[in-house]
Order: C-alpha cells, then sequence, then structure tokens
C-alpha cells in the first residue's frame, strides 16, 4: 500500500479523534491532530508572556513559528520550532488560551499550511470539520464520518458520566443539534460532505468496526 494521504471529516461527536487515532497506529501513519497545533500556537504564545495576552502578541507567534508532527517510536510527537511539547501543550494554562488563539483567521492561515506542508510527506490521517473539503482536498482517501444525533448525545453523556458529572440528556441532544448547525452554516469553511467522500455512519458500528471501515478503504 502506498503512502496514503488520508481525510476524515465529521460532525461533533462522531468519533473522529478516537478511530483516527488507531487507524493511524495500525498503519503506521502519522496522525495530524488539527487541535493540537492550535494548541502548540498557545504554548508558544505563553512562552512570551503568561499574562498580557494580546492579538498582536499572538499574530507576532504565529508569524514565524514552525510546527511539526512525526510519528515516532509508535506515538505522535509535536514539535515547535524543533522542540517536543507534546506534553506540555496539555497544560490547564495552555486549554484556557487555546479558543482564544484558534478564533483568529491569521492563525488558521498559517496552520492550514502548515497541515498541507506535512501532508506533501504522505502516509498521514487527519481529522476535523473542512479537512477533506479546505484543507486537502487532493486527499487519496476522503471520508465523512457521522453518527445519529441520539447516538451522539448518548456517547456523551457515559462519557460525562464516567467523568462524575449528571447532564440532561435532552440538553445534550439540544446542544449537538445546534453544533450542527453552527458548523454547517458558518462563513468560513463550513462542515458539509466532499463530493467524492465515502459516507461512513457509526450509529450502530463499534469503534473496532469503524477502524476496520477505515483500514479497508486505505487498502
Amino acid at each position: 500500500m502506498r503512502n496514503l494521504v488520508v481525510a476524515i471529516d465529521g460532525p461533533a461527536g462522531a468519533g473522529k479523534s478516537t478511530v483516527a487515532q488507531l487507524a493511524a497506529e495500525k498503519l503506521a501513519y502519522t496522525y495530524i491532530d488539527t487541535g493540537a497545533m492550535y494548541r502548540a500556537v498557545a504554548w508558544k504564545v505563553l512562552q512570551q508572556s503568561a499574562t498580557n495576552i494580546t492579538e498582536e502578541l499572538i499574530l507576532s507567534v504565529v508569524a514565524d513559528i514552525e510546527v511539526d508532527l512525526q510519528y515516532i517510536d509508535r506515538k505522535s510527537i509535536i514539535f515547535v520550532d524543533g522542540i517536543d511539547v507534546s506534553g506540555e501543550i496539555r497544560t490547564p494554562e495552555v486549554t484556557a488560551l487555546v479558543s482564544q488563539v484558534a478564533k483568529i483567521g491569521a492563525v488558521r492561515e498559517k496552520l492550514v499550511a502548515l497541515q498541507r506542508k506535512m501532508a506533501q510527506r504522505g502516509s498521514v490521517l487527519m481529522d476535523g470539520r473542512d479537512i477533506a473539503t479546505n484543507v486537502l482536498p487532493n486527499a487519496d482517501v476522503k471520508i465523512f464520518l457521522t453518527a445519529s444525533i441520539d447516538e451522539r448525545a448518548a456517547r456523551r453523556w457515559r462519557q460525562l458520566q464516567l467523568n462524575g458529572y449528571s447532564v440532561d440528556m435532552s440538553e445534550l441532544k439540544q446542544e449537538i443539534a445546534a453544533r450542527d448547525k453552527a458548523d454547517s452554516e458558518r462563513e468560513i469553511s463550513p462542515l458539509v460532505q466532499a463530493a467524492d467522500a465515502v459516507l461512513i455512519d457509526t450509529t450502530r458500528l463499534s469503534i473496532d468496526q469503524t477502524v476496520e471501515a477505515i483500514l479497508n478503504l486505505c487498502r
């Protein structure tokens, strides 16, 4: 099997990250965690200033940042300017800042450019909301991963229960439906299934079955 570029899109709660990481591991591919890339920018911003964080500071940091993901010893490692920051980007401080960083258009433009650069190496699997339609429109394999709102709400409910949170199922369904609407109607890179993407509905599939479906498409 040649070194493919695999793009997976889909709505929130469809299980993209879980199955993408497992599929990438089985293929010995690099899993491009686009969320981790935004965390990497936030981490570097915090190295410049932990208190006075402005849009100007973020823009100055992203102007010359180099973010790279590599698959080493069966793990995806994230580098910022050549430094392994895989652990440092998961701190509460980075988590608190990442949404402020991610909403800036110039940050997105820079990271999309870096994502495309990484994909040129081949043997990569990337997931998100607009990977097949915008970031990697020439990907070798395009997948649109989805599930019913009821199933996605149930998965989220179980996850929250395991973490000790009590939530109302009907509220979860409303939140997911609202997220779907916002993602599909946003002005920049809305969530849509690429015309040449294969639809995989995971509503009645296990994680292992979904991963196998992805592997079969790659084969």
